[in-house]
């Protein structure tokens, strides 16, 4: 399916800004937002300054080389467009309409050949870029793009209850550690062989460069230019809730005993839009889930057991 929205994009020469968030969103959910949002602030004014166009996108994938299952991709792109309403942030489906598995190293090779000249980030948490070794040439992004790595608080797909989660976030103190112990703790969590590119300051990820002909794009789309990907980890912490949790927890739910049919049964089961929104204290969904994309997963009758059998 052509992308459109990019094909016009790619017509507009100036030098821009681009930053991707790269993932399934299966749901999207609002950790995504927070992460997207917080580079758009960020970059925004940096990008006023610079003069240059800035552009934030979510980039969901076909499917995870890790994962065996996802949803339908037309499901997981109409709940990005729920979530991205009104909000200054895109979607790019560079990914979503290939055949599965799709790597990230093919894609940010594709995106530096589409623009060579522009700055290219890509966003991840702390738990990605920690195991960037074991991807398709994930120590080779960085020849294509920088990457801006953010800390996610310690919470990996095991930490499967919501409730949970909610609670320890509730109850946990700040950590009694200065910023600069912190910046060593994440920074030894890189892989070896990229610990030697990190940089302090997000505003070297978008430095303007003026290539010269001997620094223009190769025939192998290898990043050649005097700014070489950098590796920017942001100490700031993020909501840690992964999609995976909220598809293990909408699947409890979904799997009590109930004698009324299946679709009314997925339905009843769940908790209503309006407890959604009036009761976060007892719904952890309304904390982690846009109302407009729960009531599209109850609709549509997404994450049900039955679905993954």
């Amino acid at each position: 399916m052509p992308n459109l929205t990019h094909d016009r994009l790619a017509e507009n020469t100036a030098l821009a800004i681009r930053a991707y968030l790269g993932g399934s969103f299966d749901p999207v959910h609002k950790g995504h937002l927070q992460m997207a949002m917080y580079v758009y602030q960020h970059l925004l004014p940096i990008a006023k300054q610079q003069q240059r166009a800035l552009h934030v996108s979510l980039l969901p994938n076909a499917r995870s080389p890790f994962k065996n299952e996802s949803t339908n991709p037309k499901h997981r792109l109409a709940m990005l467009k729920l979530a991205t309403l009104n909000t200054p942030l895109q979607i790019d489906e560079l990914e979503l309409w290939q055949a599965p598995p799709v790597y990230t190293i093919d894609s940010v090779r594709t995106l530096q050949q589409r623009y060579p000249h522009d700055s290219l980030i890509f966003i991840m948490g702390m738990d990605s870029a920690r195991s960037l070794d074991k991807w398709k040439d994930g120590l080779r992004l960085t020849d294509y793009v920088d990457l801006w790595v953010f800390n996610r608080g310690g919470f990996s797909d095991s930490d499967n209850n919501l409730f949970d989660i909610n609670k320890h976030l509730a109850d946990k103190k700040p950590a009694m550690q200065t910023l600069a112990n912190l910046k060593t703790q994440l920074h030894a969590q890189l892989p070896i062989e990229m610990q030697n590119k990190t940089t302090d300051s997000p505003a070297e990820l978008v430095a303007l460069f003026t290539p010269t002909p001997t620094q223009t794009q190769a025939d192998s789309g290898v990043l050649k230019n005097p700014h070489q990907g950098r590796i920017y980890i942001d100490p700031r912490p993020i909501s840690a809730i992964s999609s995976t949790q909220i598809r293990q927890q909408l699947q409890q739910l979904g799997n009590q005993p109930n004698i009324m049919p299946s679709a009314e049964a997925q339905i009843t089961s769940i908790p209503s839009i309006n407890d959604i929104i009036g009761n976060t204290e007892s719904n952890p969904f309304a904390k982690w889930l846009n109302p407009a994309i729960y009531q599209y997963i109850i609709a549509h009758q997404l994450y049900s057991a039955a679905q993954f059998r």
